[in-house]
């Protein structure tokens, strides 16, 4: 029996570890470049955990030879890589870090040199000839190979009615289009490029060769003309949705068939979308970029490059004008060809123009491209054995190691490999799913129409369902079962926008769901990614939503807590309960700071940053967020239906605009038509030297956009699958409710997925499937679940003992205000995170509704908990203090201050506070680093209350004493911090430590002006122009009590 109770008590502590360490933030820790030292790994390890850290994500980036100044060793797998993984996990044992481990080296995706190409990653190819009927023997051209892999999988014969080449054009362009020495056609303003053929010319099809992934060679208006004066337009192109690795295919379109001498293909800026997640390249400045365009006399499927799952991209369907039923190859009338292994055809074809077409498979030659000795071929997704020998050849050897009991989790990254859309068994998994043979369609895959347009778009569907079944059912499915079978926890972040797939569905196999979010970073920021894993995580039942967090993609060095506090209580309020910090660089050296990075990516949060001590009081806040946030369960009343296209990810706010422009207000709809319009495209610069477009829609401006209402995205699977009705609401089996379901006009639904619509809305489930113009969901019973000004975002969880609502103030100005709750009968505390304190709330029930009256600092938040029993005895005690309510601020009179710069020892005794960077001393003006103002100041009579020592301008952290006894440290604002239990009456003294970023510092050095030895980084970029940041305490100090 007592053995019994000691196991259950050691059981009981170790789940109380695991969920100590789930709320607290974890950090990426990158190895780059072999670099790696064991006196680096214990300071880096130590400085985690001093920061309040629960573990790191290992992951070594790039190998020793490609950069060997840096002098490397420790190269992935190699005796002296696992020497220094030991150490590390030595390190992490002794000072109880966890530590994830990555499912391949580098950070994207799966791969490495044990993966044959065979194994690899695969995609149809093919190649085309047109031949004469009657006796063939000839030799077929082998489609495009890579590493040295190529299998046939089919070989047609179609024929061909009335085909007649098309000839050479001559190519003509406006005066405000160029032609380089590569043979790029290039433009700024409108114009025009024209291919002119010597007699009329009948074109169904048209493939556009961009040069880059540039989107305005995809918006070119076809024009044609007989005579090359009169021209009428044929139709106007449109880019489908792509993502960022949107690059190795063409772009292929149909037109109505069309005879002329003259296509001219007319370009202009206007009307180009600003640029989106599912739209990367037109983020970028507007110029055409264009290498040839390819005019075909049959017809083809228009964007078969995406539809064939080749590429992640959403093109609209064939316009049923464009291909008759008579222009489609018939099965009847296609006959297969035996190829021998030397790729030769021998058979007599009957009379008539016949293509015969090659179809086989290749490596698509992806990489995991960030890594250095473990570098290789990616792994097939679709193929079990290849993702089990993946995982065995590199994951399981760090589970092999002294001390791995460290490592808890198995991770995916970011999916940076591109897509597959065929493996040697894709045949037969297709045949098993969608329950016919894709063998006798394959042509589809090329871009050839069969039997009807509308089934050609119907097959190319079923190839993207099955390539999404494949990714989940194989891929995602056999590393959470290899995690779950080694007692670990699976973490992946999104699969898209580079993999065919439905973003969210991959997260039911995952225990723990990852977006990331960007810092000052547009381009590169990833709201999708991040709605992906929170949808994922509430619909499929996971308390964690993981992000990682801060990457900047190049960083400046002017980085500090209270700059992304706003970014992070953001993304708190849409939904993440689990920061990873992006990134901690491992710096092998002691004497040079502050040293390596991710090749100036990030946001250097890592052992060398000069603030690195004093984050702990930022890292605590987090901790405080996050334990709350992972508390119960989130509440939304909306769901919103992703649609049954492939692929698909969940619905961005700014897409729901046309669909509830009631809930949204006039000022949004009018500024979201005003954004997309786009007029004059303009740009902006952010971070400094990439320019962008000004229009690329910015999360900080989407802040409770419905206004108190919340909601989730529905794919298919959820919608099919799990979604019931009780009580007039959708409920999920992990107990979500939410009572609307909207279904977006612009969404593809399957008749499967409409009979289920109808269902719902026959058992009481409101749907909204046409635009609603209400301001309110009050019509179905749903109030808003808060009522607050805007600026300030919001999110609510339910739990068994509290209401629980976090607020966040995005404003850099204090705010007050009255805020209204959807609770009542219950009385609220206010808890401020910053500083852990509760406080009796100032509320009045309002109805069924109860109204707190708040005040936020600038960029300040709170917790408002709503109890549903009694308050906790030492809260109740707290709140009741009502410490919140001080006299005004009165200035310290301090006749001077000792001040000693810690790093170069260069000491100033001041009567006024000042802006290092204004100093005449270059060895100040440029310090970067900790400096000790210390003082003394008299003060009548101890407090009978609460005492604030109010700090006026800091820049950037300050650390206080008062009397030796340290206060704390004081990050964000209002920059004030409680110094009752040290401030005694009369004499008193003051130290505050006040430290900067390095930005000044860098600046210096790269002048011949640093402020002390050993000042060195990898990261190039720096801040734009000359100006020094603000530095110091520049106060004015005062004391509120």
């Amino acid at each position: 029996m007592k053995r019994i109770a000691t196991l259950l008590v050691l059981l009981c502590l170790a789940l109380g570890a695991m969920a100590q360490n789930e709320a607290k933030p974890w950090t990426f820790w990158y190895w780059m470049y072999g670099a790696v030292s064991k006196e680096g790994i214990k300071a880096d390890v130590k400085a985690m955990k001093d920061a309040g850290l629960g573990g790191f994500y290992l992951m070594p980036i790039r190998g020793t030879g490609e950069k060997p100044e840096y002098g490397g060793k420790a190269q992935q797998l190699t005796p002296e890589f696992w020497e220094v993984v030991d150490y590390a996990m030595q390190q992490a044992d002794s000072l109880g870090l966890e530590v994830g481990i990555h499912v391949c080296d580098g950070f994207a995706l799966a791969g490495g040199p044990w993966i044959k190409p065979e194994e690899s990653m695969q995609h149809v190819v093919f190649t085309d000839t047109i031949v004469a009927g009657g006796k063939i023997n000839m030799k077929l051209r082998q489609p495009t190979t890579r590493e040295n892999y190529y299998k046939d999988i089919a070989c047609y014969a179609m024929p061909m009615k009335d085909y007649k080449p098309i000839g050479e054009a001559k190519i003509t362009f406006s005066e405000s289009f160029t032609c380089d020495e590569k043979g790029v056609y290039r433009a700024n303003n409108p114009g025009w490029i024209q291919l002119e053929y010597k007699e009329p010319t009948t074109v169904r099809s048209i493939e556009i060769v961009p040069s880059g992934n540039n989107l305005q060679s995809q918006r070119l208006l076809v024009q044609a003309s007989i005579d090359g004066k009169t021209f009428s337009n044929v139709r106007q192109l449109t880019p489908p949705r792509q993502g960022w690795q949107n690059t190795g295919f063409n772009y292929t379109y149909s037109i109505p068939a069309t005879t002329a001498k003259y296509f001219r293909f007319q370009w202009t800026p206007e009307g180009t979308e600003p640029g989106a997640e599912d739209l990367d390249a037109a983020k970028w400045k507007a110029n055409l970029k264009l290498k040839k365009i390819n005019m075909y006399a049959y017809s083809q499927i228009s964007g078969w490059e995406g539809k064939s799952g080749a590429v992640w991209r959403i093109a609209e369907e064939t316009p049923a004008g464009d291909i008759a039923d008579a222009d489609c190859y018939k099965i009847k009338d296609m006959i297969m060809l035996k190829v021998d292994a030397d790729g030769r055809v021998s058979t007599t074809l009957p009379e008539g123009i016949w293509r015969i077409l090659r179809i086989g498979h290749t490596s698509t030659g992806h990489t995991n491209a960030t890594a250095g000795g473990g570098k290789g071929l990616e792994c097939d997704k679709f193929s079990r054995a290849a993702v089990n020998k993946q995982i065995d050849n590199w994951f399981v050897k760090f589970t092999h190691r002294k001390y791995s009991k460290v490592v808890k989790y198995l991770h995916v990254d970011s999916w940076e490999c591109g897509s597959q859309n065929w493996n040697v068994t894709f045949a037969k998994e297709f045949k098993r799913r969608r329950g016919y043979d894709i063998i006798p369609y394959l042509p589809i895959m090329a871009g050839v129409p069969v039997e009807s347009i509308a089934k050609s778009e119907t097959l190319l569907r079923d190839v993207r369902r099955t390539i999404n079944d494949l990714i989940n059912d194989v891929f995602f499915s056999t590393v959470g079962h290899r995690a779950k079978n080694l007692g670990l926890k699976f973490s992946s972040e999104s699969v898209a926008p580079t993999m065919i797939s439905d973003g969210i569905e991959h997260y039911k196999y995952v225990d723990l769901p990852m977006g990331e979010y960007w810092l000052n970073s547009p381009t590169h920021d990833k709201p999708n990614d991040m709605l992906d894993a929170i949808s994922g995580a509430h619909t499929y039942g996971k308390n964690i939503v993981q992000a990682e967090g801060f990457t900047e993609v190049r960083g400046v060095w002017d980085e500090h807590p209270a700059m992304i506090k706003p970014l992070l209580d953001r993304n708190f309020a849409i939904g993440m309960n689990r920061l990873f910090f992006h990134v901690n660089t491992h710096n092998p050296w002691l004497d040079r700071k502050p040293g390596m990075t991710l090749d100036g990516i990030g946001l250097f949060f890592q052992r060398d940053q000069i603030w690195m001590p004093e984050s702990k009081a930022f890292v605590d806040y987090i901790t405080r967020c996050q334990t709350l946030l992972q508390k119960g369960r989130p509440v939304a009343d909306i769901a919103v239906y992703t649609g049954d296209e492939m692929p698909s990810r969940s619905v961005l706010p700014e897409r729901l605009v046309s669909m509830l422009p009631g809930l949204f207000g006039e000022k949004r709809v009018k500024s979201e038509a005003a954004r997309m319009a786009n007029v004059g495209q303009p740009m902006e610069e952010s971070p400094v030297g990439v320019r962008h477009s000004a229009g690329i829609a910015d999360p900080k401006d989407w802040i409770n956009p419905l206004y108190g209402y919340q909601y989730d995205s529905f794919n298919p699977d959820v919608l099919l699958n799990s979604a019931s009705v009780k009580n007039n609401n959708i409920v999920l089996p992990n107990g979500a409710t939410y009572r609307v379901l909207v279904v977006p006009q612009d969404k593809m639904v399957s008749d499967e997925a409409r009979r289920k619509i109808d269902n719902l809305r026959r058992n009481g489930v409101a749907v909204i499937d046409s635009p609603f113009a209400a301001g309110t969901l009050a019509q179905y019973g749903v109030e808003r679940d808060v009522m607050l000004p805007e600026g300030i975002a919001y999110t609510h969880r339910t739990a068994n003992d509290m209401e629980i609502y976090f607020i966040a103030n995005q404003k850099e100005e204090a705010r007050s205000f009255r805020a209204s709750f959807r609770v009542g009968g219950m009385t609220p505390v206010v808890y401020l995170p910053v500083t852990d304190e509760y406080l009796k709330a100032d509320a009045k029930a309002a109805g069924t509704r109860t109204e707190v009256n708040i005040t936020l600092p600038a960029c300040g938040s709170a917790f408002v908990l709503f109890y549903k029993g009694n308050i906790p005895d030492d809260i109740q005690k707290q709140a009741e203090e009502d410490r919140h309510l001080l006299a005004k601020n009165e200035p310290l009179k301090i006749k001077e201050w000792n001040i000693t710069f810690r790093e170069n020892n260069v000491q100033v005794v001041s009567d006024v506070l000042f802006d290092w960077s204004k100093s005449d001393n270059d060895k100040i003006k440029f310090f970067s680093g900790h400096a000790s103002y210390t003082t003394t100041f008299k003060h009548k009579g101890k407090p009978k209350g609460k005492a604030l020592l109010t700090l006026g301008e800091v820049n950037n952290i300050a650390h206080v004493w008062i009397n030796g006894v340290d206060c704390g440290i004081v990050w964000t604002a209002p920059y004030e911090i409680d110094i009752t239990r040290a401030l005694k009456k009369g004499k008193n003294t003051l130290r505050i430590d006040v430290v900067n970023t390095w930005a000044n510092a860098l600046r210096g050095a790269d002048n011949g002006k640093a402020p002390y030895d050993g000042i060195w980084t990898n990261a190039k970029y720096r801040m734009k122009g000359d100006e020094l940041l603000p530095a110091g305490l520049i106060g004015p100090i005062g004391l509120k009590k």
